[in-house]
């Protein structure tokens, strides 16, 4: 697949001070790729290009240029190079699969069930049972006034969870000191990718990189084993299961089934449930009690709501999506930092967009999310945190096409709604067990790894009184 997009009929605007072979990259930083983009957008434009290191990348950035680029009739769906690079250990799993290849639509088409409303039901105890996993632990760090790193609980929890509603399978999280040897595998794996995708290595420089590469075939060969040590747990078992693992594996079994997916895409669709289905959740987790925890008239009005509505027993299945101030509390966090930042739109025939760019069949650019949701039409100050920005009147008066954490389309995230019913029962549960104190003089950092993640933000858990 080509990963070369060509402007037709003008330039685009780029930034100041390019250099020759090198291009844009003067006052940028290689890991923040995404938030270098970001603040560049607001000079540059709508629709802007950066070239880095003999790569070129066109960046649409505002609401009318994306709305256009969301149209499903003149584009689909485009792997950007850090998404085509993950295709190394994705394959084509729903993330990384190219339009053309089967196995997407019949993954799509035979996983779609397990993510209804109906199926969410049979998830939510699990989900219940590894957020007490994490009520213990924080209870713990309460007694002992111990603070803790939020990404990293958020990551445990979240991994814990869609290994247990999606294979039956227990990473035992919360009976680690560190975090599990998959989650660093992980977080190399996608980082390394993301590097390589602005990084054109030449022969004569590829003994530089020789010690990072050795590091990320170690790496890729570890979530290798663990997937392995899934599907080997599966079949050893004498239980029934009713979760995605065995939807695939009893489809295989089927000789009729015109959604059947092969051993080894199975496994390539493993992976990508397990690092997609806890990653950008648990970025989603940790900005939102970043919020929280900064914005004491948010978090006292969340609780409230959660005291309302739950009371002071375990939630049920149908009283989480009554907790409707904290899923604009949740929205509002992934409308400044969606998890995943950006997607690729590809043209499926010559056309025209924006004022006046050509671009053929194949062109493709990326939708820059962390930009799109901070356009004008967010009002006098999107950059602020305001999760009024979603209450139901401003919804209906944006264009659906501005706010979009989950990608767009028939390709967009299907586990979405296993993402939100998910987040916002965590977020309930915290806010009904305990008191958050940030320290006062953090600033907000943001870790670049094709996702996005706070780094280095610590709160103090207290039980509530």
């Amino acid at each position: 697949m080509s990963t070369q997009f060509a402007v037709r009929g003008g330039s685009l605007p780029h930034p100041p001070h390019r250099l020759p072979v090198l291009g844009d990259v003067v006052g940028v930083d290689p890991r923040t790729p995404v938030q270098d983009s970001t603040a560049m957008a607001r000079t540059l434009g709508p629709l802007f290009e950066r070239h880095i290191l003999g790569r070129r990348f066109v960046f649409a950035a505002g609401a009318d240029v994306v709305g256009e680029l969301c149209d499903e009739k003149r584009f689909e769906k485009f792997l950007p190079p850090g998404v085509e690079n993950l295709r190394d250990i994705g394959a084509d799993g729903l993330f990384t699969a190219y339009n053309h290849e089967p196995n997407w639509q019949r993954a799509h088409d035979l996983l779609r069930p397990a993510f209804t409303a109906g199926a969410m039901r049979g998830y939510h105890e699990i989900m219940v049972d590894v957020a007490d996993d994490l009520i213990e632990h924080w209870e713990f760090l309460s007694r002992n006034a111990s603070p803790t790193d939020v990404s990293a609980d958020m990551t445990t929890l979240t991994l814990e969870t869609i290994g247990r509603t999606g294979f039956s399978y227990s990473f035992g999280s919360f009976a680690r000191a560190e975090p599990h040897p998959f989650v660093s595998a992980m977080v190399g794996a996608l980082t390394y990718n993301q590097r390589r995708a602005l990084l054109k290595v030449p022969a004569f420089a590829k003994p530089l990189f020789a010690r990072s590469d050795r590091r990320y075939a170690g790496n890729k060969q570890y979530l290798a084993d663990v997937l392995a040590d899934v599907v080997r747990t599966r079949r050893r078992s004498t239980e029934d299961f009713s979760d995605l693992l065995q939807i695939m594996m009893d489809a295989a079994c089927e000789a009729d089934n015109p959604n059947a997916l092969s051993e080894a895409n199975i496994g390539c669709q493993i992976l990508t449930f397990l690092i997609a289905g806890h990653e950008t959740t648990s970025g989603a987790l940790s900005f939102a009690l970043y919020y929280l925890a900064t914005h004491p008239e948010v978090f006292e009005r969340a609780r409230a709501e959660v005291d309302e509505v739950w009371g002071t027993g375990k939630p049920q299945f149908g009283q989480v999506p009554k907790l409707r101030y904290v899923r604009r509390v949740l929205d509002e966090s992934l409308r400044l930092w969606p998890t995943v930042p950006a997607f690729g739109r590809g043209a499926r025939a010559d056309t025209v967009v924006g004022d006046g760019y050509a671009m053929a069949a194949g062109d493709w650019a990326i939708v820059l999310a962390t930009a799109l949701h901070r356009d004008p039409v967010w009002g006098d100050r999107p950059h602020e945190f305001d999760p009024d920005n979603f209450l139901p009147d401003r919804i209906k008066a944006r264009p659906a096409h501005v706010y979009k954490p989950f990608g767009t389309g028939e390709r967009a995230c299907i586990g979405r709604q296993f993402a939100i019913h998910e987040a916002v029962l965590v977020l309930g549960t915290i806010l009904q067990r305990f008191d958050l104190q940030a320290d006062p003089s953090y600033r907000l950092k943001v870790q670049e790894r094709l996702t996005m993640m706070p780094t280095g933000f610590r709160v103090q858990p207290t039980v509530r009184q």
